[in-house]
């Protein structure tokens, strides 16, 4: 599949949103860590939706199973392999995309090192784990914004979402490296979207609760029953909960909001 070039509204314009403004019918989307729970439900829900989803993940046999749903679903993807803390690797990921489609105009920074984390007292916790999750879930999303922003400022459109984390604000103990990464890519999405604004893109930063996925973690029953007791909507959190959200401000739709970081947890928390 080859895609046209699709046409925007100038960011700044004022111009009231129209029906096809809150499509992502057509849009490249790169999501990373795509290969299994959260991010593997976006891919195909953005693909379901139209989209070119590019499965991107560092386990290429799981993409490869992930676009392959999506084909059978009728939709477009592609999977590409990316260690997403090497630069290099990062640099080949967005030349494939770019070489395929000429263009990216979605990035969800959603991979991370999370269900293989030891929790630990923050003085126990080795030193090279710390650097590893680190350098993962931070410079990660840090080196994948940098390799889109080139083609997205050229397009004069763009949308980046990074995806933070509830146990930012419930201050989960004993995970202090997984809570620091996720720390910090809010104030990453805030530093960017001053940064990239002028140019048409977006930053912004989705914030989930304790989701439910097929990956095993260390998640137990009751405490998933205690945090949905304590949600405004008292119910587990499932991957497609996230979708309407990713979707918003994956659109022409979202050209006014950047630098936000919102909360999608069922009323977990609730924000001043």
């Amino acid at each position: 599949m080859t895609t046209t070039p699709l046409t925007h509204t100038p960011h700044d314009s004022g111009v009231p949103a129209s029906a096809r403004d809150f499509s992502v019918e057509g849009r490249v989307v790169v999501v990373t860590g795509a290969a299994q729970g959260i991010g593997r439900e976006l891919a195909r829900q953005f693909a379901a939706a139209g989209a070119v989803a590019v499965v991107a993940d560092i386990d290429v046999d799981k993409a490869d199973t992930v676009v392959k749903e999506i084909q059978d679903a009728g939709g477009v993807g592609l999977a590409v392999r990316v260690d997403v803390a090497d630069e290099s690797s990062v640099l080949a990921m967005v030349d494939t995309v770019i070489e395929r489609w000429g263009r990216i105009d979605v990035l969800i920074n959603n991979a991370s090192i999370f269900a293989t984390i030891e929790k630990a007292p923050f003085d126990q916790i080795p030193v090279a784990q710390w650097e590893q999750v680190l350098k993962v879930n931070v410079t990660g999303s840090y080196l994948c914004v940098r390799a889109v922003a080139p083609h997205m400022r050229a397009a004069g459109f763009g949308r980046i979402i990074n995806v933070s984390s509830d146990a930012v604000t419930r201050g989960t103990a004993n995970y202090l490296h997984y809570v620091t990464s996720k720390s910090a890519l809010i104030g990453m999405t805030n530093s960017l979207a001053r940064e990239l604004g002028g140019h048409g893109i977006t930053v912004n930063c989705v914030r989930p609760g304790m989701v439910a996925t097929e990956v095993e973690r260390d998640q137990p029953a009751e405490a998933r029953a205690r945090a949905a007791a304590q949600q405004c909507i008292p119910r587990g959190m499932v991957p497609t909960d996230l979708v309407g959200v990713m979707f918003f401000l994956a659109t022409p739709a979202s050209a006014f909001v950047t630098g936000q970081t919102i909360a999608c947890d069922g009323g977990y928390t609730h924000s001043s």
